[in-house]
């Protein structure tokens, strides 16, 4: 019996083959375009005045909401790229099993 212990693969297949780096942009792309959508609507009032629309003290109205648009793309980019590298692992076993 031998005391070598065996080389580990690459990590770095996994993510090629699973195309994290595509899944990432995609999802970046999706993200950004949903959160500009939603902070145009609701700044420039698209569909008229919202209801309770009220004075924000600190930041003013834009501020506020573009941090809420920033996390609405960060969150909105990390549920995509999931959604896509599951996809893409469902698809490599279906493909294993074949």
């Amino acid at each position: 019996m031998s005391d070598e212990v065996p080389e580990r693969p690459p990590s770095g297949g996994l993510v090629e083959a699973l195309d994290v780096s595509r899944n990432v942009t995609v999802g970046v792309a999706v993200g950004v375009a949903v959160a500009v959508t939603a902070y145009l609507f609701r700044v420039l009032e698209l569909f008229g005045p919202f209801a309770g629309t009220r004075a924000y003290p600190v930041l003013g109205p834009e501020g506020w909401f573009g941090v809420l648009a920033f996390v609405l793309a960060a969150s909105t980019a990390l549920f995509v790229a999931t959604l896509l590298t599951v996809a893409s692992v469902y698809r490599l076993a279906r493909a294993e099993d074949v």
